[in-house]
């Protein structure tokens, strides 16, 4: 199967150790991706998102690391989690 690339908005929230993930939302592309991202970082309850894509192969379960497309408010700084 050929790789796909997948585009994800995912907003944070504020825990007792600072900005923590919170469910991400699956786009259709990479503008949609950043247009969401922007949306859940003003939503109550949310102190900032991510937009990013990730690209692989969903048989084999590989996928090669996150791309961060564009970043709102508050985030980690270190995001190789994604």
């Amino acid at each position: 199967m050929a790789d796909v690339t997948y585009y994800v908005a995912l907003p944070f929230a504020r825990d007792d150790d600072g900005p923590a993930a919170r469910e991400g939302t699956e786009c259709t592309s990479a503008h949609a991706a950043i247009m969401r991202a922007e949306a859940l970082s003003r939503s109550e309850g949310h102190i900032g998102a991510v937009a990013f894509s990730r690209s692989g192969d969903p048989m084999l379960g590989e996928f090669s690391d996150a791309v961060l497309l564009r970043a709102f408010g508050e985030v980690p700084n270190d995001l190789s989690g994604l």
